[in-house]
């Protein structure tokens, strides 16, 4: 049986960018295991089951599948996980993952190696993204040096956050996904004209947001050729 590994943030996962590769990971057959940083379980931010963000039939569906999902409620913890027993790892994104998942150590580990083995393939969506500016290959490169990328843009950052930085929780945001990205020399486009955002370099796939989360849940399917 294929197997995956999400990687989701106990700060705060935004609801349709880890339920829609969740769930299409299971209809697929995947065996999907779910970690944390620290296996505590899986915080979902709030806003993102707002119908003031998010339709109501979507805020319905996430919170249903946070509250019931053993595996969001009882994860792993990242340390205990290798890249080589899965045959794709999956980052979902959120403003949250932005304190944990892309600083965590083993959160970088398990990227790196899913990247580099010869049959592993990663998901990276939305500000998730940010661990690319920190994870580095073996050889002690950026792993998205050169890379095409897409993700979470400073455009649609500026439309959230205050001009302080703040959140609307009030938390400010440490750093600027795209920013932090590009400095590290990814060829980065977020295609700002396009409905959804998906790119596939390599053994990399990354996504751009919440709206192209099913597009690079399918995608990441096709990649594995499943």
């Amino acid at each position: 049986m294929a197997s995956a590994l999400l990687v989701v943030s106990e700060e705060g996962y935004w609801g349709e960018e880890c339920i829609e590769p969740l769930t299409t990971l299971d209809d697929a057959g995947f065996d999907v295991t779910v970690a944390t940083p620290s296996g505590g379980p899986a915080v979902l931010d709030e806003r993102s089951v707002d119908t003031a963000e998010v339709d109501a039939d979507t805020a319905e569906w996430v919170q249903e599948v946070h509250e019931n999902d053993e595996r969001l409620n009882d994860p792993e913890p990242l340390a205990a996980q290798t890249a080589a027993e899965y045959d794709t790892v999956v980052f979902p994104g959120g403003h949250g993952a932005e304190w944990d998942v892309n600083q965590d150590v083993d959160a970088r580990r398990l990227l790196r190696n899913a990247v580099a083995g010869e049959d592993g393939t990663a998901l990276v969506v939305c500000h998730t993204i940010g661990i690319l500016a920190w994870t580095r290959t073996d050889d002690g490169d950026f792993l998205a040096e050169g890379r095409s990328i897409t993700g979470f843009p400073n455009e649609w950052e500026e439309g959230i956050v205050d001009e302080h930085d703040r959140l609307p929780d009030g938390r400010k945001l440490p750093y600027w996904v795209e920013d932090e990205v590009v400095a590290v020399g990814a060829d980065w486009d977020a295609e700002l004209d396009s409905e959804t955002s998906v790119t596939v370099d390599g053994d990399l796939v990354t996504a751009r947001g919440p709206g192209s989360s099913a597009a690079a849940a399918d995608r990441l399917l096709d990649e594995l050729d499943v």
